[in-house]
């Protein structure tokens, strides 16, 4: 999963569409190797806030991709936990007040099935580089239980494969407790 995110920048507009453009230029450049790889292209975030010439390109290569069924790679755009979280109450409230959902029945399922990366798996796993201690806004439901990896003298256009392979042997050698102490995992067993 990457992020792109324009939220809270203090940039002119110009220079966020500018980034906006190159990155999807860089898609489309990039679409035959994801169909030659089977590689599905799916995005989360604010999509519809994009310039028009953006979202209609971003739009030719999910749809191109959309048939693919190997790896799937999510672009996070426009995107922040915070609004997430925000847009899926807004659903939430006009369901509840359309009559389409009764108050009653909201539980971390249907709350769940209304955010916008609903569709993604829980996150067990997020690697930060640059010695970031923090979520940073990124993904607040998802990474409930995540076990978070830290570099701290790497940054990410130093990441190379042996760094991944160094977290997850991390992650391998971690109890996954899911809220539960220690003791309460080894009661379940």
């Amino acid at each position: 999963l990457y992020t792109f995110s324009t939220e809270n920048w203090e940039r002119p507009i110009t220079e966020v569409n500018a980034l906006m453009s190159l990155l999807v230029s860089t898609i489309k450049k990039e679409l035959p190797t994801m169909m030659k790889n089977n590689v599905k292209l799916l995005t989360i975030g604010d999509t519809e806030s994009l310039p028009v010439d953006c979202k209609a390109e971003l739009k030719e290569a999910l749809d191109t991709t959309k048939g693919n069924d190997g790896l799937n790679l999510t672009l996070a755009l426009s995107y922040s936990g915070k609004w997430e979280l925000i847009d899926a109450a807004k659903k939430i409230a006009t369901d509840v007040a359309n009559g389409d959902l009764n108050v009653n029945q909201l539980n971390e399922g249907v709350f769940h099935s209304y955010l916008n990366a609903s569709f993604l798996p829980p996150v067990d796993l997020m690697i930060r580089t640059g010695g970031d201690h923090r979520i940073s806004n990124f993904m607040l439901w998802h990474l409930a239980y995540a076990e978070l990896f830290i570099f701290d003298d790497l940054l990410w256009p130093d990441f190379r494969r042996e760094h991944l392979y160094e977290a997850i042997i991390d992650y391998q050698s971690t109890e996954r407790r899911f809220g539960k102490t220690g003791e309460q995992i080894k009661n379940i067993k």
